[in-house]
């Protein structure tokens, strides 16, 4: 994200120093300026403040007083220090309670340019990394994992447990069940979530290139191992790997992993005999009965053992069903604004044939189902024939037991529970963004003025729980 207009907020309780600052800077900058703590508190918590550039003495008032408020504040700015009592003491000091940099009086004005200009570069690669962090969090973050049912919260609820240990997970489940999206939430709520998440497919590799893949290999290991090759376990060290497809793998394969995941965390490259470590936490996912493939000597026991201290099983789509509304919502949202289409609405027959599809492909399934929809859908609802032809084909089917809210998507009930998924979808959004209105518009893919809206209709519809949402966010927010 590209700052357009760094802001920049000068406090100096003499005028004539403020007035000049502003002057020399405002061409380049959005500048406020403030003559005391008070009036200085009063633009930060109203303004997006990127850099403040403060003197130390405010007459009476310390700077550093200043410096100390402004950096516990939520998005805190880059804070510069002006002084005529500047001293290696003093400048160590700021330095240590969280200071950019320092300047001394009289100012040159050219070395306070200079200055401001590399902390808004700071400011700029700060804005970019905490981008790209919330990119992450929002691709793989537990609210990505959508659902209500009760196997669902059963998951998540094993998720939160286990994520912030350091034990080893093996995630079972069948293909499109969301393992990739569980290994990453592990990842992401982990105290391991700065450094790398690692991701191999064992079932795509041959066991040489496995062995290969997973440790690294020497310069001539092989015929065309022309350099060395660091293998992902390294890339890993710090963080996690997630081995998908781990009933895959070949015994021998299965022995070096075996003592990398030891206490030793040993291993050596392919054509090596040096012994290296990589303390990286392994996730492992399968869509195999691992217990059976130990029974019949396909799979090493104590691997297994090893592998299986926290077992979490994704539920299929199947026996879920009542999360297939949230889900469509979901990614109707999504394609529609990636194919430059406006929001489609989905016709009850639709919805009606993909509640009997059984969808033997899970969720990633219902996903291309949705897609197909929205490149097919030629009005303002996707309708049954717009659906792919094995949903299509479910259609004429009788819902299966317990999925009693079939009857809710007739043409006549269907606004009410397109409000209703509406209402649990803008309750999850600021549940799990602590109530800022902002950061749940953002995860809804609507404007802050649009949410706002809707919960007021929601609440004029008489949703008390809702409602009392709404109020908080409303003092919260503005």
């Amino acid at each position: 994200m590209e700052l357009m207009q760094p802001t920049i907020l000068i406090v100096d309780d003499e005028k004539h120093t403020r007035d000049g600052l502003r002057r020399v800077l405002e061409n380049d900058y959005d500048v406020y300026v403030a003559g005391d703590i008070a009036g200085a508190m009063d633009v930060l918590e109203r303004e997006n403040i990127d850099i403040l550039l403060t003197d130390l003495r405010l007459g009476g008032e310390d700077g550093m007083t200043l410096i100390d408020r402004a950096l516990k504040m939520p998005h805190p700015p880059i804070c510069i220090m002006m002084t005529a009592y500047g001293s290696v003491d003093t400048a160590v000091e700021a330095m240590k309670r969280g200071v950019y940099d320092f300047v001394t009086k009289p100012l040159n004005l050219d070395k306070v340019e200079i200055l401001i200009g590399r902390a808004v570069q700071s400011r700029k690669l700060e804005q970019e990394n905490r981008s790209l962090r919330e990119q992450v969090d929002e691709r793989y973050g537990l609210e990505n994992i959508i659902g209500e049912s009760p196997a669902l919260r059963e998951v998540l609820d094993t998720i939160r447990q286990v994520a912030p240990s350091s034990a080893s997970v093996l995630i079972e489940g069948e293909s499109g069940t969301g393992k990739e999206l569980a290994a990453h939430a592990i990842h992401n709520l982990s105290r391991r979530h700065k450094a790398r998440f690692v991701v191999v497919h064992c079932a795509a590799l041959s066991p040489q290139l496995l062995e290969s893949e997973l440790f690294g290999h020497e310069r001539g290991a092989f015929t065309g191992a022309s350099e060395r090759r660091i293998g992902r376990f390294e890339q890993a060290t710090g963080g996690t790997i997630f081995l998908d497809e781990i009933g895959e793998i070949d015994p021998n394969t299965q022995v070096k992993l075996l003592r990398v995941m030891g206490e030793d965390h040993a291993f050596e490259r392919v054509g090596g005999n040096q012994p290296l470590r990589a303390d990286a936490r392994v996730v492992a996912a399968t869509n195999k009965n691992l217990e059976k493939l130990v029974q019949e000597g396909k799979f090493r026991d104590d691997l297994f053992f090893r592998l299986n201290v926290v077992r979490i099983t994704m539920p299929p789509l199947r026996e879920r069903k009542e999360d297939i509304p949230l889900l469509v919502h979901g990614f109707l949202r999504h394609f529609c604004k990636a194919n430059d289409k406006p929001l489609l609405d989905l016709a009850p027959d639709a919805m009606n044939a993909l509640l009997a599809y059984n969808w033997p492909g899970n969720v990633r399934e219902l996903r291309t189902a949705i897609e197909h929809g929205v490149v097919m859908a030629t009005g303002a609802k996707i309708t049954l024939r717009d659906l792919p032809g094995a949903v299509r084909q479910a259609a004429g089917h009788a819902l299966p037991r317990g999925i009693s809210s079939a009857k809710a998507f007739s043409e006549k009930s269907s606004p009410l529970d397109l409000r209703e998924t509406e209402k649990k979808l803008i309750l999850q959004a600021l549940t799990t963004t602590n109530g800022n209105v902002t950061a749940a518009a953002k995860k809804l893919g609507i404007s802050r003025r649009t949410l706002h809206r809707k919960i007021n209709e929601i609440n004029a519809a008489e949703s008390p729980g809702l409602a009392a949402i709404g109020d908080e966010k409303k003092q919260n927010a503005g």
